[in-house]
């Protein structure tokens, strides 16, 4: 085996790729767009969350109902307002984010201990006042408890007696875990830096050079094919696995300068998660410059082999989508299956779990197993004559 030959393939690549403004603007954009979407994500989170701690709620018919109104000014962080004249178009406008409706018959039906009429009105498809309306939900909850327990005692009555259950809610699950359904979103822009990093490279050594001109007499050379592949892979893979640790440590070093604690959330992403992290989705690095290499051979230009890999990124963030929605548990059966079986392990890492090592060494085999066929595919491909003069 004549490793010199695919060590110097190699340089030739990452040299031609430095010099490409297009392949170091890639480089720099997939690396910084993940961590920057999850700090901007998780920061206006964080400050819906906080900002729910002092609200101003602007009450219609404040008049009717002064009880409330004093209890409400009585609680930390809240100030009554007056309230909208037309409480449903202020909302649906957006210039209030909700409104608190008291109607005029309220004192009536409070002294009469009937069920007093209030309105809240709100918008649920605005994502930024969902914390500020739950804070006030909970609050007139608050307040109808109380009252319908001081009812109970006046007459008498345990406001035990009111409770049918008595439920206790026993959370299982440590920060750590809490903590990975809302970072969930990590393992996939890892898993997208090493599939677009190394894209650049993978596609333009193929299908780049093919639509130059510059394969053919490159292929001329005494040198089997298949070094000529292998050397061409390991630079794609170099830049794959580079612009993965740098989205890795750049996530890192975000989250460490969020103000998680608004979230409820206590987190920190140490050396020893980022290194099983890395050990996790290298395989994944190696992987996806051999399938980039074998769809470009294909192409007859780089624009083309371009279209390919759109396509092969949108089915790599497939499973970070249905994550949301069906959560991705480390089954053994994800193991052998490339990209689930990175993403499961990925998740109990953030976890705080210590991650299966047999389960680990199945999805890197998986991995290095899929490298060799596509390789070996590629490698066929560019044995081909129409492959390479039918450009």
């Amino acid at each position: 085996m004549n490793l010199s030959a695919i060590r110097i393939i190699a340089q030739k690549e990452l040299t031609d790729s430095s010099r490409d403004r297009r392949a170091m603007y890639a480089l720099v954009f997939s690396t910084l767009v993940g961590p920057l979407l999850i700090g901007f994500m998780l920061n206006q989170i964080a400050g819906q969350e906080k900002a729910a701690h002092e609200i101003k709620v602007p009450v219609v018919g404040a008049q009717y109902s002064p009880l409330l109104i004093n209890w409400l000014k009585q609680q930390p962080g809240v100030e009554v307002v007056t309230g909208p004249a037309d409480p449903e178009a202020a909302v649906r406008d957006r210039k209030s984010d909700f409104v608190v409706v008291v109607e005029k018959d309220f004192a009536e039906k409070f002294r009469d201990t009937r069920p007093a009429p209030v309105q809240l009105y709100s918008d649920s498809t605005r994502q930024n006042t969902r914390a500020k309306v739950r804070r006030i939900r909970s609050l007139l909850n608050r307040f109808n408890s109380e009252i319908a327990g001081l009812r109970l005692i006046a007459r008498g009555v345990s406001p035990s007696i009111a409770s049918a259950l008595k439920l206790e809610e026993v959370e299982v699950s440590n920060a750590a875990q809490r903590a990975a359904t809302i970072f969930n979103i990590i393992p996939m822009f890892l898993i997208l830096a090493a599939f677009s990093t190394g894209m650049q490279i993978a596609t333009d050594s193929t299908a780049g050079e093919r639509e130059r001109g510059s394969l053919e007499p490159l292929l001329l050379n005494p040198v089997p094919r298949w070094q000529l592949v292998t050397g061409k892979w390991l630079a794609a893979t170099l830049a794959a696995l580079a612009g993965m640790v740098i989205t890795l440590v750049i996530t890192a070093k975000v989250l460490s300068s969020l103000p998680l604690e608004d979230l409820g959330v206590r987190y920190h992403l140490g050396q020893h998660e980022i290194l099983l992290l890395v050990l996790t989705i290298a395989p994944i690095a190696m992987m996806a410059p051999a399938i980039q290499m074998y769809l470009a051979c294909f192409a007859k230009s780089f624009k083309e082999a371009q279209s390919y890999m759109g396509f092969l990124v949108f089915a790599v963030t497939i499973p970070g989508v249905l994550s949301s929605f069906y959560p991705i548990n480390n089954q053994p059966w994800l193991h052998p299956i490339p990209i689930l079986g990175q993403y499961a392990a990925s998740m109990d890492i953030l976890a705080g779990k210590p991650p299966s090592m047999v389960g680990m060494i199945v999805s890197a085999a998986a991995s290095v197993a899929m490298v060799g066929l596509f390789l070996g595919l590629a490698t066929k491909l560019l044995s081909a004559e129409k492959i390479i003069f039918g450009r």
